[in-house]
């Protein structure tokens, strides 16, 4: 199997057909929140890779990755199944959409991008910056995550997946508190690029993530 061994630590749901996969950090494994990895894996003797976000602030000892579980899919209800100790390899980081410490941050995420979102956020505050996190998903995760971001002086607004007016009037209202990151599928990623541009800013200022 190609790609660095990496040890999975643990398993853990973190919403509605979502778990957090802990890896531990392999050596000069060095990434930013926002970037993804490639993850390499061999369910049923057959290599299958996929690419996942990281989801924690940092990758000191360990690192996060959030995997949406699709039940008729050929990796993640394997990845949910894990239950410590198991090997699986990864590659990179990659991703341009990093968040270095230096800036408060707006960070807005549709379905899975979620866990890039809530770690840009936690990593702002650890820096003494300011977060503001608006999440559109049915069936949110990291529900737990967003409660203490808001405590801590995060604002969060979840909305669900067909409140594309209101998405939008949050983009709008908060677009300028921060550099501004967007991760998610193509639709998702689209609506608020064209958002930010009616409101009258440069989407090209956005960091944005297409997850396809």
């Amino acid at each position: 199997m190609e790609g660095t061994p990496v040890t999975v630590t643990s398993v853990s749901e973190v919403g509605p057909g979502t778990v957090a996969l802990e890896l531990e950090t392999p050596a000069d494994f060095d990434a930013q929140p926002g970037q993804f990895v490639l993850l390499r894996a061999t369910p049923d003797d057959e290599e299958i890779s996929r690419h996942y976000t990281l989801s924690s602030p940092s990758v000191e000892d360990t690192f996060e990755l959030t995997v949406g579980i699709d039940p008729d899919g050929d990796l993640s209800p394997w990845l949910a199944d894990l239950e410590g100790g198991e090997t699986v390899a990864i590659e990179g980081p990659f991703g341009r959409s990093t968040y270095d410490g230096d800036d408060d941050v707006v960070a807005v995420a549709g379905g899975p991008g979620v866990g890039a979102a809530v770690a840009i956020a936690e990593a702002a505050q650890e820096a003494g910056n300011d977060a503001v996190v608006i999440y559109q998903d049915d069936e949110p995760a990291h529900e737990a995550r967003l409660e203490a971001l808001e405590d801590a002086g995060a604002t969060v607004t979840v909305l669900e997946a067909d409140a594309d007016a209101k998405l939008a009037d949050a983009v709008a209202t908060h677009r300028e508190d921060g550099q501004v990151y967007v991760f998610g599928f193509d639709d998702f990623v689209t609506f608020v690029a064209d958002t930010i541009e009616r409101d009258g800013g440069d989407p090209d200022e956005a960091l944005i993530e297409n997850f396809g």
